[in-house]
Formats: structure tokens, sequence, C-alpha cells
């Protein structure tokens, strides 16, 4: 399951993305259009900044932007570093030891399937996939 720090996280992105205008953009407006407690995305973008998906600014004109571009960020790579791997049994994670009954195992052909799924389906979106386009302009 995807808490919703990674859900968060998301929205984060988007947002920043949507609102873009080359300049920094402050945390409280973030927090206001998308209906979230500012403190709560502190605790967020501190490890967003940390993992290289956003450059943060203090003092006046301070705030948070993207490092790259919308489309260079996958949705995968976002919830991957909030939440950790997204492998969905411990056999499969990535640097896990070697099950010794891999051989053996009736189920591991279906976790390793649904998990190239899962994988593929989050690493093949990004967040300019997520921003809303406006028909009317």
């Amino acid at each position: 399951m995807i808490s919703t720090k990674g859900r968060y996280a998301i929205r984060v992105m988007l947002d920043l993305a949507e609102n873009d205008t080359g300049s920094y953009i402050p945390l409280k407006d973030v927090a206001a259009r998308q209906g979230i407690s500012k403190k709560y995305l502190e605790i967020i973008v501190k490890d967003m900044v940390a993992g290289g998906l956003l450059i943060g600014a203090s003092g006046k004109g301070g705030g948070y932007r993207l490092v790259r571009k919308p489309e260079e960020y996958s949705v995968g790579e976002v919830i991957e570093l909030m939440e950790g791997p997204l492998a969905t049994v411990a056999c499969l994670a990535d640097g896990a030891v070697p099950c010794p009954r891999a051989e053996e195992c009736e189920t591991l052909p279906l976790w390793a399937e649904y998990d190239k799924l899962t994988h593929d389906f989050f690493f093949g979106k990004h967040i300019s996939d997520l921003i809303r386009k406006d028909d009317s302009k």
C-alpha cells in the first residue's frame, strides 16, 4: 500500500510542475492549493530534497522547485524514494538474500510477474503525464 507520504510527494511534484514560473514556489502555497498541512509537507519535501528530486531555498523568495523537467521524473522514482522498494515479496527486493526455496517455489513466477507489472506501470508514468491539460486555451 502506498502511504500518504508517497501520494502527497507525487502531488507536490505535480503542483510544482503545474505552477512553475522559473522561481521558487513557497511551500505554504503548495500546502494551500493541495489542502495538505504545511508541517507535514515540510517532512516530505525534506526527503525529496535529500533524494535529489527538488531543490529548496530559504528566505525571501525561497521555496521549492523541480531539479529536472516534469517529463524526466517517473512516478516510480518518486514512490520508491518516499516508500522504499516496490517489491511485493522480500525475495524479489533489490539486494535480497537468495531464497533457498526459489528453485521449487511455485508462487515465485506469480510474484515476479506482479512486480514487473507494478514496476513497468509506475516507471512508465511521468509527472508530465499527470499535468492537467487546459483545453480552453
